[in-house]
């Protein structure tokens, strides 16, 4: 990560070793499964071991069946050979058909009827010992991918539910400097990803070790000579994936990022879709979308056209193998010691050494993938809040509003010159404290440092003497009721948002919230009145009503607190006046925090605060302000006569 708080715009290359520890952290998720996360293992290793006993029955079919042919054959010769003839003619049959020398006619004639009589019982057993193995294959297999897929589904489930929490918790700043829609990318695709490999490519990659363990045992234990030939492919096969594991996963990173900028656009562009229409952007935003598309496009080429050339690789590997193999093996049979059936067998066998080394080449894409992604969740996971509870913090109790600024300092995290600088003031219990400035004042910063959005730079704020710092932010904000400048309303119904902060409240609390901000008698006016769906950010609402909504949400909650962001922007002058009464009546014996754009929404304010570029320039009443200083004076002047001038 670059820092704390912003997550790596870089695809740093990640040696194999690494590569495998982010894999083995994201895998540590499985243990919260430990009574099932085995069982696909064990079902593999039944299955695999099902699959290792097919050639030796298929040996056995073939052995009997050349058995029996050859068998009837040399008995059906045997026949033709004249009895002056045999003393000479057997020492050859017998070491034709590798058997003792000593042996006389009878004995290879009783051989050679058992082996021509058992021989279609042989066939029979094996048959139903391949069907056997089969159908127990089949079941573990099933067995195996479906505790795997459960497995793989608890952990994103898990890891989702991780990084939805984190991301909750991880402090404004965080999310000053990072994009939703590489947030989102990380929550939905990058877990995807890693859980595809945590239930197929690892329990394949295991698999393919036992499958090829479990398979040059055997190859070594029956014939060492052509497994000798064989066995060279393995460290040139493990060369080159380790390379390529090298250099594909700082490839697969640049796609998410890639993917992550891509998805950042289409959010921002359906977020702003009226912005977009309004100014008759369709084509220069498609045009900036087609950019990333085909950046991702192109990434996505590069790694395609990296494992075009790895796949030709290792079926090359193999076929060299697989070449050598036959040959050897041709030798052995042409000199009589090696069975067709063991050849068969060998050959089977020896597919099961080149599988698994086939099927690595699409396991180390998976790896790849999963590392790239597993290292941009957890780059979420462990990012440092700068707004936490510090050790030993302690419930705020029921507070009465006194409220002390402290030589108070404040800048955003990468900016310039302080946003609030040195600012004193006191908030006795109950008062209205309106603040007043020109843009970039230092208003929202202020009211932002109250329920620690952010912490200053240097002070402290203090609510009836308790640094805000000493006190659990649960218990801080629980006390704080919040209006917004800009309102956010969520997909559901009026009521649900009304109770956003209060999902206990009864009808009767959320209605009488909603008489105090003036939204009783629209909501009623709807058909479903209070279980009227909200659209997606509540385009369904107008602003006025979006803004009183949000009002009441704070309302009903009582808060000792009150902040309202010019809370009434977005209504007309009617509706202004309205919200306007009921809340002065709401924020007697609260302490208010009121920021307004409109002098006569604060005129009767306990104590205004005139900021200038981040200083308090004045404290005081409406009446004092306007006689002793000069920059609340002229905004009043020039508000007055802007209402003069539209009246």
């Amino acid at each position: 990560m670059q820092s704390s708080q912003t997550m790596s715009t870089r695809a740093p290359r990640q040696s194999l070793s690494s590569q495998g520890n982010i894999i083995g952290r994201a895998s540590g998720y499985l243990w919260h499964y430990r009574s099932q996360a085995p069982l696909p293992y064990i079902f593999l290793l039944v299955a695999t071991l099902s699959q290792l006993a097919i050639p030796r029955l298929i040996r056995s079919i073939i052995d009997a069946v050349t058995g029996g042919v050859i068998a009837n054959s040399v008995l059906e010769a045997l026949k033709k050979i004249p009895s002056g003839a045999m003393p000479m003619a057997l020492p050859k049959i017998l070491g034709f058909l590798n058997y003792p020398a000593t042996w006389s006619l009878d004995q290879l004639s009783v051989k050679l009827l058992t082996d021509k009589a058992n021989a279609p019982t042989q066939l029979i057993q094996a048959m139903l010992f391949i069907a056997g193995f089969a159908v127990l294959r089949g079941l573990f297999s099933f067995l195996q991918a479906y505790w795997a897929e459960r497995n793989s589904q608890a952990v994103a489930f898990d890891l989702r539910n991780d990084l939805f929490a984190k991301i909750q918790r991880l402090s404004f700043s965080y999310h000053d400097q990072n994009q939703t829609g590489q947030l989102m990318i990380r929550a939905t695709d990058d877990v995807e990803k890693l859980r595809l490999f945590l239930g197929q490519g690892l329990l394949q990659l295991v698999g393919a070790i036992v499958l090829l363990a479990a398979t040059l045992a055997i190859l070594f234990s029956t014939n060492a000579q052509l497994a000798l030939v064989t066995i060279w492919i393995l460290p040139v096969a493990l060369g080159l994936f380790m390379f390529f594991g090298t250099v594909s996963q700082p490839l697969f990173a640049k796609v998410q990022q890639k993917l992550a900028a891509l998805n950042t656009i289409l959010q921002e562009n359906l977020a702003g879709i009226k912005v977009v229409k309004a100014f008759t952007r369709e084509k220069s935003e498609e045009v900036k979308f087609r950019a990333a598309a085909d950046d991702l496009m192109n990434q996505q080429i590069t790694i395609a056209r990296l494992f075009t050339f790895l796949m030709p690789m290792i079926f090359l590997i193999a076929n060299l193998g697989q070449a050598s193999v036959l040959y050897t093996g041709g030798r052995q049979i042409i000199l009589g010691t090696l069975s067709l059936g063991e050849w068969q067998e060998f050959s089977m066998y020896l597919m099961y050494i080149f599988f698994p080394v086939a099927q690595l080449g699409f396991i180390i894409t998976q790896f790849g993938q999963a590392a790239a992604s597993a290292t941009r969740i957890f780059e979420i996971l462990d990012a440092r809040s700068d707004v936490t509870d510090k050790p030993g913090a302690a419930e705020l109790p029921a507070v009465q509003g006194n409220i002390t600024f402290e030589n108070v300092s404040f800048r955003y995290v990468g900016g310039g010159a302080p946003v609030l600088d040195n600012v004193n003031f006191e908030a006795k219990p109950g008062q209205t404290i309106a603040l007043l400035g020109a843009t970039g004042s230092g208003k929202t910063s202020i009211i932002n440092l109250l329920p620690r959005f952010y912490d200053p730079t240097a002070g402290r704020i203090t609510i009836d003497g308790h640094d805000l710092r000493d006190v659990t932010l649960e218990s801080l904000r629980a006390q704080i009721g919040i209006v917004l400048q800009e309102t956010t309303l969520f997909s559901g119904s009026i009521r649900d948002n009304i109770a956003f902060g209060k999902s206990d409240a009864s009808d009767e609390e959320i209605f009488a919230a909603a008489r105090a901000a003036a939204a009783h008698d629209f909501i009623l006016s709807f058909p479903e009145g209070y279980n009227t769906p909200v659209g997606e950010r509540g385009t369904t609402l107008s602003g006025g009503q979006k803004q009183r909504i949000a009002i009441a949400r704070a309302l009903l909650l009582n808060p000792r607190i009150l902040i309202l962001d010019d809370s009434t922007s977005s209504v007309d002058l009617g509706t202004e006046a309205v919200i306007q009464t009921a809340l002065d009546k709401l924020m007697k014996g609260h302490t208010s925090f009121v920021i307004a754009q409109r002098i006569s929404t604060v005129i009767n304010a306990d104590q205004i605060i005139v900021l200038d570029k981040g200083k308090v320039a004045a404290i005081g009443k409406h009446a004092d302000l306007l006689e002793d200083n000069e920059i609340y004076a002229e905004i009043y002047t020039s508000q007055l006569l802007g209402d003069n001038v539209h009246a």
